[in-house]
């Protein structure tokens, strides 16, 4: 491929994953909107949105693609010793646009942000949908932690996290996690690899292979695995 498409504004047809350029790696296509029904069919044929404000809106679909079976969700001892003793409380759904908000917020490596307000208000209404959902990681009524992403059919596609404190990111992320696997979810989307999701049992997928398992376990007849989703983790 030696030219990215431009999406026509008028259909939801992508470009085959398979087009996606090798550098920089998984670059599939410019161009669309961000409405709620183009993501849902950007997200189940494996593709997403990420852009930076001033730039065209970008979608790719990288290769390798960094994910979790919940079942092999491996949590190391020093962090389950602080699992038992911790005093932080994980919600599901509680404050998504607080979320999303604290995501987007700059980091210690860079003041940009690809969560822009267009994004935002995009990913808003897929929660209104019950399509787009949030963890939260409170200590007291501090929000200190959280995530949030996608769900469709057995597959959680993670989007972004952040962290005011130490572990509460992976608090969250390991409860998301424990309570998807007893509904029925199969895949944890990744997206990238970082040394955290390493630790936590992430593995890679080549683009194909994960296209593939998307073709089954996305399938716009099966459940969403956030059904029946509590509001909190019991204590």
């Amino acid at each position: 491929m030696t030219e990215l498409r431009w999406l026509d504004p008028d259909t939801l047809d992508f470009p085959p994953s398979s087009e996606a350029l090798a550098s920089p790696n998984g670059l599939l296509a410019v161009g669309g909107d961000l409405a709620p029904d183009r993501l849902i069919a950007a997200y189940r044929r494996g593709i997403f949105p990420w852009y930076e404000e001033g730039q065209p809106l970008l979608w790719w679909s990288p290769d390798p693609r960094t994910v979790l079976a919940p079942s092999a969700l491996h949590v190391s001892r020093s962090m389950a010793k602080f699992l038992r003793k911790t005093h932080l409380r994980v919600t599901f759904d509680q404050d998504f646009a607080a979320v999303m908000r604290a995501c987007a917020e700059p980091r210690n490596y860079t003041d940009a942000t690809w969560i822009t307000p267009d994004m935002q208000r995009a990913y808003g209404q897929l929660h209104q949908r019950n399509i787009a959902h949030s963890v939260e990681v409170w200590d007291g009524t501090d929000l200190v932690g959280g995530l949030y992403g996608i769900a469709l059919g057995k597959v959680f596609f993670g989007e972004s996290m952040f962290s005011r404190c130490s572990n509460a990111s992976k608090t969250g992320f390991i409860g998301l996690v424990r309570e998807l696997q007893q509904r029925g979810c199969e895949l944890i989307d990744c997206q990238m690899p970082t040394d955290h999701l390493e630790s936590l049992g992430a593995m890679t997928l080549s683009r194909a292979a994960f296209a593939q398992a998307l073709g089954v376990l996305c399938h716009e007849q099966v459940p969403s695995c956030w059904r029946n989703m509590p509001a909190r983790i019991p204590d």
